[in-house]
Formats: structure tokens, C-alpha cells, sequence
């Protein structure tokens, strides 16, 4: 693939570089880009966003009644207080959200909607990862899943020039 054609041409210019992590977090990037746009296709076909299927999922996520309140609609999609209240104007303008007492709850035009996209949805999720062997799904999820945590928890060594 093209991230070994580039590891090649450092390896040739800059010899004394370990390029490793450039060639998984290369390809990291690719695949990002790629389930990025194949995702945001689905969402599209149904007049949504990645933002507003977000917004819909977690709601629908919740259970009945599929309320939340704005700042537990912000925790679970982590946006700010102005991301998240620009969502929820053009949810509502849409009819598919209505704000109540302190809550953000689905209508039942948005209930109908969120279950239609997210089963799309998830047949596109299959369909993508058909691509990975079965055998290496389990494996790559949890390592996915350990370093996920590692970097998250803060526990990672300063960048290189950074101080960090």
C-alpha cells in the first residue's frame, strides 16, 4: 500500500529513524478518513449529520422516555455548551427533537428516524468490517481498546520537543 511505498522512501532518505509508528498510525489516518466518509454517507441519505445522529443516538440510547438533559447530552457527545445548542436548534427546527423542563427529549418523528438510520447504520458497520478478517476482529478491538485507555488516562510520556 501506499503508507510501505512511504516508510520505503524514509527508510532510504532517514536510515537511522524507527518509521513504525508512522506506518500504523499512516495507515490509523487512512482508515479513519475512509470509514469517516462511508459512515457520513449513511447519515446523509437520511438528511442527517455525523453531529445530529450523534445527538439522536444518544437520545434514543437512553431509553424510554429518550429525554436527557442538555449538559447529559454534552457529557455523552463531548461538545460544548454552544456545539451542542446549535445541534439542538436545528433538531428542533427539524421537528425531531423538543426541548421541556430542563430536558431534550425525541419526538416521535425523530424516535422513527433515529431507529431507521441507526439500523442503516449498522449494516454499514458490518458491511465495512467485512473487510478485516473475523479471526483478527477480536485482537485488534482489544488492542484498540488498551491503547484507547493508555492515552486516555494520561499516563503517556511527553511528546518529543514539547515538554509535554
Amino acid at each position: 500500500d501506499r503508507v510501505d511505498d512511504i516508510l520505503a522512501q524514509w527508510a532510504r532518505e532517514r536510515p537511522d529513524l524507527d518509521t513504525g509508528p508512522m506506518g500504523l498510525l499512516g495507515r490509523l489516518k487512512r482508515l479513519t478518513d475512509l470509514l469517516s466518509e462511508e459512515l457520513t454517507a449513511v447519515f446523509r441519505a437520511h438528511g442527517l449529520t455525523a453531529a445530529s445522529f450523534d445527538v439522536l443516538a444518544t437520545l434514543r440510547r437512553a431509553g424510554a422516555p429518550h429525554a436527557l438533559s442538555p449538559s447529559e447530552l454534552m457529557d455523552w457527545t463531548m461538545v460544548a455548551s454552544g456545539t451542542m445548542t446549535n445541534r439542538l436548534d436545528r433538531l428542533e427546527a427539524e421537528g425531531l427533537i423538543e426541548r421541556a423542563r430542563l430536558v431534550v427529549q425525541l419526538t416521535p418523528q425523530g424516535l422513527a428516524l433515529i431507529d431507521r438510520v441507526v439500523t442503516d447504520h449498522v449494516a454499514n458497520q458490518h458491511r465495512l468490517l467485512a473487510a478485516l478478517p473475523p479471526e483478527l476482529r477480536g485482537p485488534v478491538g482489544a488492542g484498540l481498546k488498551a491503547w484507547l485507555a493508555g492515552l486516555e488516562t494520561g499516563a503517556r510520556p511527553a511528546a518529543p520537543g514539547t515538554g509535554r
